[in-house]
């Protein structure tokens, strides 16, 4: 509500012309349709669990031709993806995203589409909860039995350092029962979003000892937790959406020549490897109301394309 009141008050002149009542008519379909988001300050997109929630499932709905590609992209590649939904979305959240992929190897090393996807969701997601289990991880590793929970605020969480990835913690880890004892204790008192208590301690059920990124890699990895979240399809369907590729199509099929030329030459129709796809027409003008723009936080069209 207060966002909604701020972009009434900031464009009351332009909403004037065709009233409040079809603004916030507009407003909360696009809030109820996840595409309230879109080209928002980073700062909106994760205010809430719905704004992240929507925030993934545009990202994936936007970009999921890169998959259907087969296409592998480096981590700034990801990031500059991002960047075209989000302006200002920080370089450190896809850097955390991308190390639960690549894990020991070189970041400039080129990742799928899913892998990438389903390691950001939990990263994005539940950062403030990866934050804590962070520092639980850290003192377990240095022989400490924290016996308090630590829960970073929204702040101070973000430039906490992640566990070095030495040899010692890359070959022993932790011991998986006490780390899920900490866990367990830190999901009960975490005020941000976390994991289903029992789906993590099934993940840790399955261990003995684990390493911090090996327990994000099976967060990412669970299926479970992927359907508890709700943002994105299981793996096996996430190329898959009719709805978009038939308005795709009908949205091609009004560019003259090009259907044609495409049937003509069945290869001239695919995107190029390692081409990021456009995120303009195909998928905007579905759910986002042309007035509803102005929520953009001064984000146009144009500036998007000139990014690319």
């Amino acid at each position: 509500m207060e966002d909604a009141v701020c972009q009434l008050l900031e464009n009351k002149e332009d909403i004037s012309q065709y009233g409040v009542a079809r603004f916030f008519t507009e407003y909360f379909n696009s809030v109820c349709q996840g595409t309230h988001i879109l080209f928002r300050e980073f700062s909106f997109i994760q205010a809430t669990p719905h704004n992240r929630a929507s925030f993934l499932r545009a990202f994936w709905k936007c970009f999921r031709t890169v998959g259907k590609n087969g296409d592998l992209l480096t981590m700034r590649e990801y990031h500059c993806l991002l960047q075209l939904l989000c302006p200002d979305f920080p370089l450190e959240l896809t850097q955390k995203a991308a190390r639960i992929v690549l894990m020991d190897d070189a970041m400039d090393c080129l990742m799928s589409f899913s892998d990438f996807l389903f390691a950001f969701q939990i990263q994005f997601y539940y950062s403030e909860f990866l934050e804590s289990v962070a520092a639980i991880y850290q003192d377990l590793l240095a022989g400490k039995n924290p016996n308090t929970v630590i829960v970073p605020t929204s702040s101070s969480g973000q430039h906490r350092q992640r566990p070095p990835l030495g040899e010692a913690s890359l070959l022993e880890g932790v011991e998986a029962s006490l780390f899920s004892q900490c866990l367990e204790n830190l999901c009960d008192r975490h005020k941000y979003s976390c994991p289903p208590p029992a789906l993590v301690k099934e993940v840790l059920s399955n261990v003995q000892r684990l390493t911090f990124y090996g327990f994000l890699v099976a967060l990412s990895k669970h299926h479970g937790i992927n359907q508890a979240l709700g943002a994105l399809p299981d793996k096996g369907d996430l190329m898959h959406d009719p709805a978009m590729d038939e308005e795709l199509e009908r949205l091609l099929a009004q560019i003259p020549g090009l259907v044609n030329s495409a049937t003509a030459n069945p290869e001239a129709g695919c995107l190029p490897s390692r081409t990021p796809p456009r995120v303009g027409s195909p998928w905007r003008p579905l759910h986002h109301a042309r007035k509803v723009e102005a929520e953009s936080d001064g984000s146009t069209e144009e500036t998007d394309e000139s990014e690319t």
